[in-house]
């Protein structure tokens, strides 16, 4: 059994990153011709490392489920990126982005990899800026910065409503170059089925091939999972509709420890769901904050016109407006943390509030283009305005936005050391395939920050550090028993699916799944919710097994072989989620019991009993098992969020 070792560097707080790296084992360039990595995903993250260790010499196979790397969800990101830059002069330092973060994460994460992210988001922004990311800049021509939630700082760099598109332009390019020199073999168009393990080390993987429907299998001396989050098991998020998180679920099948799975967020700024058939949400800037102003009706009447079509938002006299966000949290004002906002924002739909189908809430613009002009506001975020206009057929610069909140980011994933290595040896994850920096909540303009810390500046490292003695280790061959147990086994989980023959789409199942992911593992949860939201979910995973129905064959291309593939992941992944919200007894960040609030409604730790990462176990028969990590800081006091 695997034991919980963060492996966490002695000394202070801000010399245990340079510590690590002054000790470290090293390889030699000859010796590093001689290793092989497998890095599964090419966002962000993935790119990021991929083309890290081409540059430093190792053979890297990257294998891609997309056409092309530069689909990867990370291109889906708007408003930001995070950075210690303090160009405004505003105040900003590297401790006080540590200390946002592990606040903005409600004190769950773990100081030392914060702290760490923190201290090299400077470089982040150099390097990106040597690639050519045309980031905003100001007159002078230095590069901008704007706000975002949760600090009262201006951190946040960008490219108008673009900016994950642009970083991830970026890592491409860098990753191209190293498909260029041969050090990166791309797989396109080719998904993670297995992982292999070998004497206890992850050894390669077994993929398929989306096109062919082939089996393959590919031998590495480390493997790295960039592979994203998992909040499609919700079926409507504002995710893309291929990301899915089974390559995580995988690694957990195998050994590797997942860490607070039902640490899920919530983005207030979605437009809201317009239909039952609806399969996907899209996602406003957390960015439209810093000038939109999030307000409902403050009488109910009004609401209830608006709704019923009689009465139009922009008519609505200014004393007749409740805008609430500012008024519970002065300090911070429409700039809280996500879940504030969140849960904000509910509370005032399920009073009656709402406007639109009653599950909706007004961003209005109308003050920010007075006070700056419409030409200010469209060279900020006009991209933005275009999308939504498209979307709702309404033009945001005459009427307010109406937002939601939705599943937007998982904060839970494999569990990682300091090193970003799970509890298999030899498996690391990146990314938002971790667990390891948001704690409960994660800030807005992180997730980008993130993955490209863990693909330039953290692995590049630590990897070196583990594959430093295995440079004698002989490539093995996929011929190997373990390869081929793992190919028949693939081979034959394909033909059950296919075998099973039944009347109910995949989609439909994942929709039911949905459901009862968001009534009872959603934005607030209760242990009686919980515990009907098992076996909910249990039901629906009996039905799948006995009523999937997929059209066609397994050796061409198939995407609802694919879509039932991961679906077979999300609801097992599910019913983990809610066993581990059904444990946490306590509200923090995005998990919201209702058992447990303070008389205001604010989130209520239970810093006695819950302060550790939860990392669950599998177990081939019974329950999966529980293992604590403690959570200690030293450089933070621990206190009760209050963005007042």
């Amino acid at each position: 059994m695997a034991i919980l070792n963060s492996k966490i560097p002695e000394g202070q707080l801000s010399e245990k990153w340079i510590n690590y790296k002054d000790k470290q084992d090293l390889v030699n360039p000859a010796n590093k011709r001689k290793l092989d990595i497998i890095v599964v995903g090419t966002g962000l993250a993935g790119a990021a490392a991929a083309a890290s260790f081409g540059e430093l010499g190792f053979n890297v196979k990257a294998l891609c489920y997309q056409d092309s790397a530069r689909r990867a969800h990370s291109i889906a990101a708007q408003g930001g990126i995070n950075a210690a830059k303090n160009y405004p002069n505003d105040g900003d330092s590297i401790y006080r982005l540590f200390y946002d973060t592990v606040k903005g994460g409600d004190y769950r994460s773990r100081e030392a990899n914060v702290y760490r992210l923190a201290e090299v988001s400077n470089q982040i922004i150099d390097q990106c800026v040597a690639q050519g990311v045309p980031f905003a800049r100001d007159y002078g021509g230095l590069l901008d910065n704007r706000s975002f939630g949760g600090a009262l700082v201006s951190r946040t760099f960008y490219a108008r409503g673009q900016t994950g598109q642009q970083l991830l332009l970026g890592a491409y390019s860098a990753l191209g170059r190293q498909v260029q020199k041969g050090t990166v073999k791309m797989y396109p168009r080719t998904e993670l089925m297995d992982i292999v393990v070998i004497d206890g080390r992850a050894r390669g993987v077994v993929v398929r091939n989306l096109v062919t429907g082939e089996i393959e299998s590919h031998f590495g001396h480390a493997v790295v999972l960039g592979t994203g989050g998992y909040g499609n098991v919700f079926f409507l998020s504002t995710n893309a509709m291929g990301s899915n998180g089974s390559a995580a679920w995988k690694a957990y099948k195998k050994g590797a420890f997942f860490g607070n799975p039902s640490f899920v967020q919530i983005h207030p700024t979605c437009i809201p769901v317009h239909g039952e058939f609806q399969s996907k949400l899209t996602l406003m800037s957390e960015s439209l904050r810093n000038d939109g102003r999030i307000w409902v009706p403050k009488h109910k009447a009004d609401a209830e016109k608006i709704r019923a079509e009689q009465l139009r938002p922009e008519d609505l006299s200014e004393e007749n407006r409740d805008y609430y966000l500012e008024r519970r949290y002065p300090a911070f004002g429409n700039l809280v943390p996500r879940d504030v906002a969140s849960r904000a924002a509910k509370e005032r739909c399920d009073a009656g509030f709402g406007v639109e189908t009653g599950k909706a809430v007004y961003l209005d613009f109308k003050h920010a283009i007075e006070r700056l002009g419409r030409d200010t506001i469209e060279a900020r975020y006009g991209n933005l305005f275009q999308m939504y206009e498209k979307i709702t057929d309404q033009n945001p610069y005459e009427t307010p936005m109406m937002i939601y909140p939705a599943i937007h980011y998982t904060m839970g994933g494999l569990w990682v050391d300091y090193e970003l290595q799970t509890t298999i040896p030899g498996l690391f994850a990146a990314g938002e395939a971790n667990f390891s920096d948001h704690g409960a909540n994660r800030l807005g303009a992180s997730a980008l920050m993130q993955g490209l810390a863990d693909g330039y500046f953290v692995l590049p490292y630590t990897i070196q550090n583990y594959l430093a003695d295995q440079i004698n280790v002989p490539r093995i061959s996929t011929d190997n028993k373990a390869f081929k147990d793992a190919e028949q086994s693939i081979k034959a989980q394909l033909k059950k699916l296919m075998d099973i023959k039944g009347k109910q789409s995949v989609d439909s199942l994942h929709k039911k799944l949905g459901l009862a992911m968001w009534d009872y593992v959603g934005m607030a949860r209760n242990a009686e919710g919980l515990k009907k939201g098992i076996a909910k979910i249990k039901e629906i995973r009996e039905e799948f097994w006995k009523d999937v129905r997929i059209p066609g064959n397994t050796d061409t291309i198939n995407l609802e072989l694919e879509k039932a593939n991961r679906l077979a992941d999300f609801l097992e992944m599910g019913e983990l989620m809610a066993r581990d919200a059904l444990n946490r007894e306590e509200s923090c960040g995005g998990h919201y019991r209702e058992e447990f609030k303070t008389p205001e409604g604010e989130a209520l730790r239970n810093d006695k009993n819950f302060m550790y990462v939860a990392a669950w176990e599998h177990k081939e028969k019974g329950d999966p098992k529980l293992h604590k990590e403690p959570l200690v800081y030293e450089n933070i006091e621990v206190k009760q969020r209050n963005y007042k």
